[in-house]
């Protein structure tokens, strides 16, 4: 976390992601620059400025895919986590990618007429009521603005200032972007003179991203079946000894958050499963230095009271729990935000 919106301060594995998230992308615009100049006819090679737009183009359309893969990938499995804690690199590297595609398309397309370039884009095909002559460039600048207004404000100082349900609401505009980035290029494919394999190839990665959303929708739901109250209002969390040391077992009462109840060693904590930073799953976290750590973006909550530890000052609810005969139970009422709760106690009989 930052504190006073300084930067924060890139760990080990932030490097190494970035390091290979750049090499990533460099090693594929120069495959695909070979592949494009060995694939072209002779006498019809392409010109370095067309060569890059097609290169930055397909470079930010296969990152910002593989962007919205990350969030039901990091549901589906908890390796994806730490791509999910990285993916804001990746939306700001593919947001340089797509200005340099649009620099080029402006550049070749309207940087040498006698009309100002950004007019000239917009009035030079007027036939919104024809779909085999739609004007696809609009789809694809009205996708650049909603792509910048991301990446201007990605940093946590807007998240402070907008509030996180604004922030995270701002950032779901990701998805209406990626349609109008598919009907760019669909709809630049079907005025061409053939609706090549690259158009098609475009589809499937919309229906791909589409159905791993509805697959970790499905799961998401299956596990979301809420557990029935016990008597007073205690919800069973099963065998106690089961959860692992440092890790957390997440429950769905009738009404309300999704609780996540952590086991640091022999003691027992309760908490909200929703972060207040961006509303990931601090149950999919762990416990790190005797604070959980939410597996998104590293947020810390002390698991007693669910504060953050000083200088920070988000807190979650926490919840009171119970060991009867092994059987771990936690009461489906909330407490306050960053009330402080007595943690279960359980001694395993296998302990010395």
């Amino acid at each position: 976390m930052s504190h006073d919106y300084r930067m924060v301060q890139w760990n080990p594995f932030k490097k190494v992601f970035d390091v290979f998230l750049a090499i990533g992308v460099v090693a594929f615009l120069a495959v695909y620059a070979l592949g494009s100049t060995m694939a072209q006819p002779a006498g019809n090679a392409l010109t370095p400025i067309q060569l890059g737009i097609r290169m930055s183009g397909t470079a930010a359309f296969i990152l910002l895919t593989l962007i919205l893969c990350i969030g039901p990938l990091a549901r589906l499995s908890v390796r994806f986590n730490p791509a999910l804690y990285n993916r804001r690199h990746a939306g700001v590297l593919c947001f340089f990618l797509v200005c340099l595609h649009a620099a080029l398309v402006i550049l070749w397309y309207h940087g040498f007429s006698t009309v100002n370039p950004f007019i000239s884009l917009l009035i030079s095909n007027p036939r919104y009521e024809s779909i085999q002559g739609f004007p696809f460039e609009s789809l694809g600048l009205a996708a650049f603005f909603i792509l910048f207004l991301l990446a201007a404000t990605s940093h946590d100082f807007w998240n402070a200032i907008l509030g996180p349900s604004v922030w995270k609401a701002l950032h779901m505009g990701v998805y209406f972007a990626y349609v109008l980035v598919v009907g760019h290029i669909m709809l630049g494919a079907a005025q061409s003179a053939r609706f090549d394999l690259y158009a098609w190839l475009v589809a499937g990665a919309a229906l791909f991203v589409c159905g791993l959303h509805l697959l970790a929708a499905v799961r998401e739901r299956a596990r979301d079946s809420a557990r029935p109250l016990e008597k007073d209002g205690w919800m069973n969390a099963g065998v106690a000894e089961t959860i692992d040391t440092g890790r957390a077992r997440i429950l769905t009462p009738p009404k309300g958050e999704r609780i996540a109840i952590f086991r640091d060693q022999e003691r027992f904590f309760a908490l909200s499963n929703v972060c207040r930073h961006q509303g990931g799953p601090l149950g999919e976290g762990r416990i790190v230095d005797g604070c959980v750590v939410c597996p998104w973006h590293g947020f810390q909550y002390q698991p007693h009271d669910g504060c953050s530890p000083p200088p920070f000052t988000e807190k979650v609810s926490t919840y009171q729990t119970r060991i009867f005969d092994g059987i771990l139970y936690v009461h489906a009422q909330p407490f306050p935000p960053g009330t402080p709760v007595a943690p279960s106690i359980f001694v395993s009989k296998t302990s010395p």
